[in-house]
């Protein structure tokens, strides 16, 4: 998968000239993220439109280990080669990001075999897959009979910005 860049902002200034963040591993043959990697990031993922859905950059970054799930494998893969101290900002298509929306992963199940807690439209609920396996769906849709329950990512069907900078790349 190619994801397609745009121009990043510059980085905000750093105390004193000539500095650059650098891997902590530097000269040790961990110098581009790799699939396996572990790496130190600030992220921020946002709709096409750029309304923030979550960002690390006003608080701690984030240590993540590539390639067991920690990160959507699309995002995983707009990070592969970076160095650290980069920065970029990835447009994805909805088919590159999260896919598009399935109208068959959107099922009505009957209210009685929903927990018996109170459900309001828009919560998460889990259940347990024929494997064994928690599934997450949102609630859509509540009526005394039936609830509509969206199996389809949150972000499924839209355009995505992931705006990340490497700080680190550990292993």
């Amino acid at each position: 998968m190619t994801c397609a860049t745009t121009p990043s902002p510059p980085n905000p200034p750093l105390e004193g000239e000539g500095l650059r963040l650098v891997s902590p591993l530097e000269g040790e043959g961990v110098n581009n993220v790799q699939a396996n990697s572990l790496v130190t990031l600030h992220y921020r993922l946002a709709t096409g439109d750029d309304v923030a859905l979550v960002s690390t950059f006003d608080g701690t970054p984030a240590t993540l280990q590539l390639g067991n799930g920690e990160l959507a494998p699309t995002l995983e893969a707009c990070l592969t080669g970076l160095a650290a101290g980069e920065r970029h900002v990835f447009l994805l298509e909805s088919e590159q990001a999260f896919g598009p929306r399935s109208p068959e992963l959107v099922q009505r199940f009957a209210r009685a075999d929903l927990p018996q807690d109170e459900l309001e439209p828009m919560a998460m609920i889990e259940f347990s897959g024929p494997d064994g396996l928690s599934i997450t769906g949102m609630l859509r849709e509540l009526d005394a009979d039936s609830a509509l329950i969206d199996f389809n990512h949150p972000l499924a069907g839209q355009r995505v910005r992931f705006e990340v900078e490497i700080v680190g790349i550990l292993a």
